[in-house]
């Protein structure tokens, strides 16, 4: 076989490796992009398999370009190509328990949720707790109760209610969880799964109804919905995961007739015991707070960086009072929670099932002082 031969032999070889590169590369793009992966290509897919990629591979990688990098890169604590490959696709970290287990063990997940910022007593054994999904039994139960009782709501709001405007309405307070109540208002109710209510007067509407008063008494426009998120949920025949779809369309309904609507505030309670959820302050109780942020929208670092402001200033007047800011993604959350439609979102969680009226009220009228101090600076700052 002479060599002209050899090489147009070696040449195909060449080009059916190269087509076939090729081909698989165009297959996995396809399979990633069409198929109902639980990941995909975007932008927050990129930044948390970037934040598992220790920063001395990246510095090398760039040292190949701009050689002065290379006087910085530690050798020591740089780890092996193959233990970086195994740590970004596994995302299994031999010095994090949490990342052998927390797809196995129910319930597990909820240690996922980030910590950027933590209040007094916060660790991974005082995080956040999901109300659990109202029992269709248990919430049929207390409104033939509350019926007997004639414990009915005494406003017949409904949707968003109606107040006395002191201008152009700023923030909108709703609650992709209405039902989630208190114990202290529920004679005889004991656990976190019968904190549920469907009685405006005793559930976490109560608590977004004081504080659009608190902020209106500051001259701050502000908007309620008292929309009964189980009813409504239960008229499309949706179930609990849903109703974030469903306050997306009534926050939406909102900022399409006001325009002037840039705060979103959504207002949820905890499900952690007492002693996590109350703090003495000044000789008085209040419920402590927090922030939960979603990672997995376009207006993450606002929103982040809003929270993060608010709980710095609420923490320099009220010391105690928030449990602190912590980031949810979809694995351990909503991961959005209708944040991605204006960069001055919030989810803000109130107390726990254990705190009372008395407690709340001290820990709105905190928040709204705060709320109004940043608001009217801001004002000031855009020359309004």
């Amino acid at each position: 076989m002479n060599k002209r031969h050899q090489n147009t032999i070696f040449l195909i070889r060449v080009h059916k490796i190269y087509f076939a590169f090729f081909f698989l590369i165009i297959s996995i793009i396809f399979f990633i992009n069409f198929l109902d992966f639980k990941e995909k290509i975007n932008s927050s897919f990129i930044t948390a398999t970037s934040e598992n990629v220790h920063t001395n591979i990246i510095l090398s990688l760039m040292a190949t370009e701009i050689g002065s990098l290379s006087s910085v890169i530690n050798e020591q604590e740089t780890p092996s190509i193959s233990r970086a490959v195994f740590l970004s696709f596994t995302n299994i970290w031999p010095e994090d328990t949490r990342t052998f287990l927390g797809r196995e063990i129910p319930g597990f997940f909820n240690f996922n949720t980030e910590i950027a910022i933590a209040g007094i007593g916060t660790d991974l054994t005082t995080m956040p707790m999901e109300s659990a999904p109202p029992l269709e039994v248990l919430l049929k139960e207390k409104e033939m109760a509350e019926q007997e009782l004639g414990e009915k709501n005494v406003s017949q709001e409904k949707g968003i209610s109606p107040v006395l405007k002191t201008g152009k309405d700023v923030a909108y307070i709703y609650h992709s969880h209405s039902w989630e109540a208190f114990l202290p208002s529920l004679p005889g109710k004991k656990t976190a799964n019968e904190a549920v209510s469907l009685n405006e007067s005793k559930n976490i509407i109560a608590v977004g109804k004081k504080l659009r008063d608190e902020l209106m008494k500051k001259g701050i426009g502000a908007s309620h919905s008292t929309s009964n998120v189980t009813e409504e949920l239960k008229k499309k025949n949706w179930n609990y995961n849903d109703s974030y779809t469903l306050s997306r369309e009534s926050v939406k309904e909102v900022m399409a007739q006001e325009s002037s609507i840039s705060y979103l505030i959504d207002i949820h309670r905890d499900s952690q015991p007492k002693k996590l959820t109350t703090t003495m302050i000044n000789g008085k109780p209040f419920a402590r707070l927090f922030f939960i942020v979603g990672r997995e929208n376009k207006n993450y670092e606002s929103n982040l960086a809003l929270a993060k402001e608010l709980n710095k200033m609420l923490e320099k007047q009220f010391p105690g009072i928030s449990r602190g800011v912590f980031v949810k993604t979809k694995d351990d959350g909503n991961g959005v929670y209708n944040q991605d439609l204006s960069s001055q979102s919030m989810l803000l969680e109130f107390g726990g099932i254990e705190n009372n009226s008395i407690e709340l009220d001290h820990s709105i009228k905190a928040f709204a002082e705060v709320f109004s101090e940043y608001y009217w600076e801001a004002e000031e700052v855009n020359g309004n």
